[in-house]
């Protein structure tokens, strides 16, 4: 899939998060949303990207915005990474990609010459409508809190 741009309608999802409860995107309906991609919970880069998510919750909330992670672990796995890092947010289980697919953020990635399909890390922050406000592709983790805050501008 292309990648997704400012205006289009952000796909719609419905995953279990780390308390195997059902999320859906259309439940922030009338807020915005930040939705990120990341590869595997408990690595160095999504830890420090999940920790940024978490110190800046409170910023995020007085602007109107709730936030979810998603990636292909299993809502065990994204149970004892909450846990472990006191995150407090909805990580969402993409366990057959489908989501990332819809989001165009799953690719051919490389590593020690080795081929594969992964996550590309991306952050998108999503509308009061559900529509795609901004769209960061291959975000590193330490600039996913402030170009979103960025994006969101002076109120």
């Amino acid at each position: 899939m292309a990648e997704l741009k400012p205006g289009d309608p952000a796909p719609a999802f419905e995953l279990a998060d780390q308390d195997g409860n059902t999320v859906k995107l259309s439940d922030f309906r009338g807020r915005k949303v930040l939705v990120y991609f990341y590869p595997k919970a408990d690595t160095p880069g999504c830890t420090k990207q999940a920790c940024s998510v978490r110190d800046a919750r409170p910023d995020l909330s007085a602007l109107g915005v709730d936030a979810v992670g998603v990636s292909p672990d299993l809502p065990g796995r994204l149970k004892r990474f909450d846990g472990k890092y006191g995150l407090g947010f909805p990580l969402l289980s993409d366990a057959d990609h489908a989501v990332a697919e819809a989001y165009g953020v799953r690719a051919e990635k490389s590593m020690f010459g080795r081929k594969y399909r992964g996550i590309v890390r991306s952050a998108f922050l999503v509308d009061e409508a559900g529509r795609i406000q901004e769209a960061f592709y291959g975000i590193s983790p330490a600039r996913t809190v402030p170009s979103v805050l960025a994006a969101l501008g002076p109120e």
